[in-house]
């Protein structure tokens, strides 16, 4: 976490000092924000590598448009919401305003500190591979074909009947991550270890909202999903013959 740049947009004054205090003990470079004013300005004027953000701010602007302004700027910005409400709506509600991650108050630091640490674990790993990229292309990825869908890994682009689907960077990468491996079902603790960077238990909603945010955007139906696919009592799969050929 040495040098990592952290945003902390929290009114609660003792919780964000708490949280800036343990990011500092590990090296990451910490600012506060107790208002959503400050925290947009702080938000568009700097280069984030993180922001936590809460969604019920004081101010003309709530957490939820910091975060849609903020990714706007910066694709690449880990952004995990903070909120004190736990309802399905609430998390759909910031996973659509581009959000990576949802923490309900009240949580652990410590889990939440390891939480963040494995986020910008990933993010250096992404970070690493960006330039060793620009510095030495590797050799393209062939595009990973499910029927009528189609994934380039390349150029994070999928598509089915070749009509481009819009999807946020963890949608594409929890899609990409299913049609490696069709049929094969993963429990939400997988899905977390692997996508995410993180097996917390408990923390299961987040696959939930992000399977319900990819079913909206590339099932047919969505009360009858044909193309990911819930096994009761284990987990998920991709099934190949939602997206058969016509």
């Amino acid at each position: 976490m040495l040098n990592n740049r952290i945003l902390i947009v929290e009114d609660e004054v003792d919780i964000a000092r708490l949280l800036k205090s343990h990011l500092d003990d590990l090296g990451a470079d910490v600012a506060l924000a107790h208002d959503a004013g400050t925290g947009m300005r702080l938000a568009l004027e700097c280069t984030w590598d993180l922001a936590l953000l809460d969604i019920q701010l004081p101010g003309e602007h709530n957490g939820l448009g910091i975060c849609e302004a903020l990714r706007r700027k910066s694709p690449m910005t880990v952004i995990m919401m903070l909120t004190a409400r736990s309802s399905e709506l609430n998390r759909l509600t910031g996973f659509e305003h581009g959000a990576d991650d949802y923490v309900v108050k009240p949580f652990s630091i410590i889990e939440l500190v390891a939480r963040i640490k494995s986020q910008l674990r990933r993010l250096d790993m992404l970070k690493s591979l960006e330039a060793n990229h620009l510095a030495t292309p590797p050799p393209a990825q062939l595009p990973i074909k499910v029927g009528q869908l189609r994934i380039h890994p390349d150029y994070r682009r999928a598509a089915i009947q070749e009509q481009n689907i819009e999807l946020t960077g963890k949608e594409f990468d929890l899609l990409l991550f299913f049609a490696s491996a069709p049929n094969r079902v993963f429990s939400r603790a997988e899905l977390l270890d692997k996508v995410w960077g993180y097996g917390h238990a408990g923390y299961e909603h987040t696959v939930n909202s992000h399977i319900n945010r990819l079913r909206s955007k590339i099932e047919v139906d969505t009360n009858e999903p044909k193309r990911i696919i819930t096994v009761w009592g284990v987990g998920y799969k991709l099934d190949p013959d939602g997206f058969a050929e016509d």
